[in-house]
């Protein structure tokens, strides 16, 4: 529609979606009735900034019709999480999150995923740092004894080690396993006191039976999480069940941070970026209102009470869709004294800083694209890195920052197929299959009937990740290295992207079509940054190459000894933890290991001390 048609829209609910003369979506809206907060936008004096310059490029309209508000405020926000519009307040980068995942199987997974599917699985997070999670991961699978395989084809190390229950193997019924998941669910809500209780009165009838070994593992089981709550907690007067939320921003982003309290416990505290569009992020109201709307559409339970830094637009209508969502009564509420108002201005504090931080982050790039003369500031970085030993088992290795910091579920790793010890010829073979995939995808993208914005609704996550173009390519390496880079990107005619070689030895930096390398400052941010993702492409080349080579040992081994199988290996590595202690082991241990006999104990040890 064009500007002058405003007063053909319907007087009703729904959504409208403003689109550029492109077709590009600019903003997605929501209204109680479209026709009157539509030709709100066509006033001669608009409200923002923002505004102002959304509707110079403004050009067609699309709206949806919904039955209530409601129904328009979860649709705006699927829209907004889809399309990415670029003048929408938006949770930035919500896919890359990780959550835990206990699945919808007869005998349940608890795992890691960054893909959320309705199949009946329970979903708990999102989590912004996956290291801590995994370590949590670790502690619940080993305390509840529950299986890690994919396939249930009968016993694995796992079970022969007695750290999985093994219902493969028929240890367990499907209804006392099922109770193990009951209590990882209780775990992931925050309802320690309630297993602990479960397991306490289990351990009291266990004792009861003299079943004594039982017992004593429950009493293990809950000092462990009482140990473990201890760590992560900072314990208050009385019981809550809340997320406490507050926000800090400038004129281009804000950081929002959000405390978890369970059961009067502070239990994790998660960091997020939101991305405004051109003209700022708008108010603190505004900021809070966008983020409670796209991250609790996601699968996370909500609590009974939300304590916010500020009243949210939309407050009402937010509660209301939130009970609908939960099932239970939710409560927003906006302290102004007493235990609830300081524990909003911790949380307000941390936010101060997650933007000071994020601040210092941006003079970086500022910095790094003033001394490189690169057109514009390199949010997205692609570094590379060689590792081999005389050319054997040589791997490389692609690590991306964006604004700053690493964004590791776009890592890539490769095992290079080049013979022999030549870096230049491997580097080429890693940059070459890098980019290639990356045109690959953007043709992909560009015969997807779903593109929209530079961005595409169908393609899986897999694929999105690999059509981003790099604002900035670093080369581990000096000169040579970074004239092989050239010749590929030229080779693919991706000679727009800015490329550089940064040399460990005296951190010279060089430059296309300079002779001599730049030396900057030792105190420099751009320098530092710069260093950090050029070490985090070694770092990470290394511990893959290591990993190979582990592998390698590991692998070979014990696998050509003859009279050692599957079964015999699998006794030996038990026995003795790791192919190192087994290495190092005497005649004599290696044979008091089961069905290892002294003749073939001498076999182990002399073809072990050959390798």
């Amino acid at each position: 529609m064009t500007l002058n048609n405003t007063s053909n829209l319907p007087d009703k609910p729904g959504v409208y979606i403003f689109k550029d003369a492109e077709e590009k979506i600019l903003y997605v809206g929501k209204a109680k009735s479209l026709k009157k907060r539509v030709k709100s936008y066509f006033k001669e004096e608009l409200d923002s900034d923002k505004t102002r310059i959304m509707m110079k490029h403004f050009h067609s309209l699309e709206y949806i019709v919904t039955d209530t508000e409601k129904e328009a405020l979860i649709l705006e926000s699927n829209l907004i999480k889809k399309y990415l519009p670029r003048y929408n307040i938006r949770l930035k980068d919500d896919k890359r999150y990780p959550y835990v995942k206990i699945t919808n199987e007869d005998f349940p997974r608890v795992i890691i995923t960054r893909r959320i599917t309705e199949d009946g699985s329970y979903y708990y997070g999102p989590f912004t740092d996956v290291t801590p999670l995994r370590r949590m991961l670790r502690f619940i699978k080993a305390l509840f004894k529950i299986r890690d395989c994919k396939n249930m084809d009968g016993p694995c190390l796992n079970s022969q080690m007695e750290l999985c229950e093994a219902p493969c193997d028929g240890r367990i019924s499907k209804e006392d396993y099922n109770k193990l998941i009951d209590k990882a669910n209780l775990f992931f809500q925050g309802k320690y006191s309630e297993i602990m209780d479960i397991q306490k009165k289990n351990m009291e009838e266990a004792a009861a039976n003299h079943e004594y070994e039982r017992a004593a593992l429950l009493r293990d089981q809950i000092a462990s999480i009482k140990d473990m709550v201890e760590r992560q907690k900072i314990e208050f007067d009385r019981s809550l069940e809340q997320d406490v939320i507050a926000c800090s921003l400038d004129e281009e982003f804000a950081s929002v941070v959000l405390f978890r309290v369970r059961n009067g416990k502070i239990i994790g505290k998660e960091e997020f970026l939101m991305s405004g569009a051109e003209g700022g992020v708008g108010t603190p109201q505004s900021v809070l209102s966008a983020f409670l709307k796209q991250y609790y559409s996601g699968p996370q339970q909500v609590p009974s009470e939300l304590i916010l830094q500020y009243h949210v637009n939309e407050e009402d209508l937010i509660t209301d869709w939130l009970q609908e969502k939960s099932g239970n009564d939710i409560t927003i509420k906006v302290p102004e004294e007493g235990l609830e108002y300081r524990l909003v201005k911790m949380v307000a504090k941390n936010a101060d800083i997650a933007r000071n931080q994020q601040e210092q982050v941006k003079g970086a790039l500022l910095e790094v694209k003033d001394y490189l003369g690169i057109p514009r500031i390199p949010r997205y970085i692609e570094a590379f890195d060689i590792s081999n030993i005389s050319g054997k088992l040589a791997v490389g290795s692609m690590v991306v920052f964006e604004d700053g910091k690493p964004k590791k579920s776009n890592y890539r790793r490769y095992k290079i197929e080049t013979p022999g010890p030549d870096d230049y010829a491997m580097m080429r073979e890693v940059l070459t299959r890098r980019y290639k995939k990356l045109i690959s995808a953007e043709l992909t993208r560009k015969e997807d009937t779903g593109e929209v914005n530079g961005d595409t609704g169908k393609m899986e996550d897999h694929a999105l990740k690999e059509h981003t173009r790099p604002d900035l390519i670093v080369i581990d390496g000096g000169k040579g290295q970074l004239n092989t880079a050239l010749q590929v990107l030229k080779s693919l005619n991706l000679t727009s992207i800015p490329v550089i070689g940064l040399a460990k030895e005296f951190e010279h930096i060089f430059i296309p079509g300079f002779p001599t390398p730049i030396i900057l400052p030792r105190n420099s941010k751009a320098l530092h940054l710069l260093m950090r993702v050029r070490d985090e492409a070694h770092r990470f080349a290394v511990t893959y190459h290591k990993k190979l080579r582990s592998k390698e040992i590991e692998g070979s081994a014990l696998d050509h000894i003859p009279g050692v199988g599957p079964k015999r290996k699998l006794r030996l590595i038990r026995h003795f933890g790791s192919m190192e202690n087994i290495q190092k082991a005497s005649l004599e241990e290696i044979a008091e290991v089961e069905g290892i006999s002294q003749k073939l104990a001498q076999t182990i040890r002399r073809e072990l001390q050959n390798k």
